[in-house]
């Protein structure tokens, strides 16, 4: 198993687990917070639409191409 922080969070997860599958495992499947406030989901799970950016150990990644490891950090609030 793989132990992370989602928002600050302990969570575990599968090998081979992406973060966009973490974010809806541990928390409420929200990548971020659009500039008015409300939550973005990941949308296409390819890359292509960049609704799933979150920061990764301090910098700013897909989430949908980002494989969980252990120790990792994931923020999806600004």
């Amino acid at each position: 198993m793989i132990d992370l922080l989602l928002d600050g969070q302990p969570l575990r997860v599968a090998p081979g687990t992406t973060v966009a599958a973490a974010l809806c495992l541990g928390g409420d499947g929200s990548a971020r917070t659009s500039v008015d406030g409300r939550r973005r989901a990941p949308f296409c799970g390819m890359g292509v639409c960049q609704e799933c950016r979150v920061d990764i150990d301090g910098q700013r990644r897909l989430a949908c191409q980002t494989l969980c490891r252990t120790g990792m950090r994931v923020e999806t609030r600004p």
